[in-house]
């Protein structure tokens, strides 16, 4: 059993990773039903949570049934770290999350996210006052470093470590790749092999597959995996790695009724939490992904991005459902590239 703080986690539990735009309560109320043992928010801006900006305080709604949760936040100025964390301690998450990892220009532009990796003192300071700020279990989502030249995981993890956080996720990529290139695990086991770490190492970076993440979990010891990208538009990828870590086999890949299940349940959802225009308007983004792999969907798919009314939408669904029924799909390798998001 992997614990954080007082959390109980499975023996290597699957992590849904924080995505801006992407890991909303819809998105991860359907991640959570397929199979990911632990989620995070979207992450949030320090600074906006101080100004009691509207779209930082939406981002921490949380609900039971997502349970544990972790709220995750950035930003690189030690007291108003310090003050966000106090306000996500009242809401009552599982854990509080920092992001030192987000590479986009928005952000390190601002000193945060993976900019501070060029100053680990800063880190330090950063994640420090945060652990002091807060009751709840701390945990840090990283990258290697800024760049091939700085790679400075393995002093962040111990020192961070020594700050009192309860668990550390390392993207194997440093900010420099963006999401471009291979993630290299290689350092993040040496974190894991690192006799003074004490607290779970979660691998994160490329897990696009069943196989991947099994072939990741025995060549590099990690605590657990956290998937980001390749559960857009296919929640399913959380069940399918736990059944073939199990099993050594596959499920069947998700038929159109499961598929057509999930998507209307994450239109509701999007509805329930965001309101009806904005709801429809957004959930917009994401047929595409669930749909992938279904031959001539094209009209259907521009029904279901151009309709503005729910029960519209429910109907065309429907009809995907009849005339895709019996259709079997093919286990196809995600294409990573084409699940860019904002941050992570």
């Amino acid at each position: 059993m992997v614990k954080i703080g007082p959390i109980e986690l499975s023996d290597f539990p699957l992590l849904l990773a924080p995505m801006e735009d992407v890991s909303d309560p819809p998105f991860r109320a359907v991640c959570k039903d397929n199979g990911a043992d632990m989620m995070y928010t979207e992450f949030i801006s320090s600074e906006g949570l101080i100004r009691d900006a509207m779209k930082s305080r939406q981002k921490l709604d949380i609900f039971d049934y997502e349970r544990p949760i972790g709220i995750q936040i950035f930003g690189g100025d030690e007291e108003a770290m310090a003050l966000s964390a106090q306000i996500v301690d009242a809401v009552n998450p599982d854990l509080l999350d920092i992001n030192f990892g987000c590479p986009v220009k928005k952000v390190v532009t601002k000193g945060a996210g993976a900019a501070v990796l060029k100053d680990i003192d800063l880190m330090v300071r950063l994640t420090a006052a945060c652990v002091r700020s807060t009751r709840l279990p701390v945990t840090v989502k990283t990258r290697l470093g800024w760049d091939t030249d700085s790679i400075n995981i393995s002093e962040v993890a111990e020192r961070l470590q020594d700050t009192g956080i309860k668990a550390l996720s390392i993207h194997g990529r440093t900010r420099s790749q963006l999401y471009k290139g291979n993630a290299d695990w290689t350092h993040i086991a040496r974190v894991k092999e690192n006799p003074r770490i004490k607290i779970p190492i979660f691998g994160n970076g490329d897990i696009d597959s069943p196989e991947k993440a099994l072939e990741y979990k025995n060549r590099y010891g990690i605590d657990g995996i956290m998937i980001g990208r390749a559960a857009i538009g296919y929640p399913w990828i959380f069940n399918e790695v736990k059944h073939f870590m199990a099993t050594g086999e596959h499920l069947p890949p998700p038929d159109v009724g499961q598929r057509v299940e999930v998507i209307r349940k994450h239109l509701h959802k999007s509805i329930e939490w965001k309101g009806l225009v904005p709801g429809i308007n957004e959930m917009r983004r994401h047929y595409n992904n669930y749909l992938k792999g279904l031959p001539n969907i094209k009209e259907f798919r521009l029904k279901l991005v151009t309709l503005r009314s729910v029960e519209e939408i429910d109907e065309v669904l429907d009809q995907i459902n009849t005339a895709y029924t019996g259709f079997t799909f093919e286990r196809r390798k995600i294409d990573m590239d084409s699940m860019a998001y904002s941050c992570g």
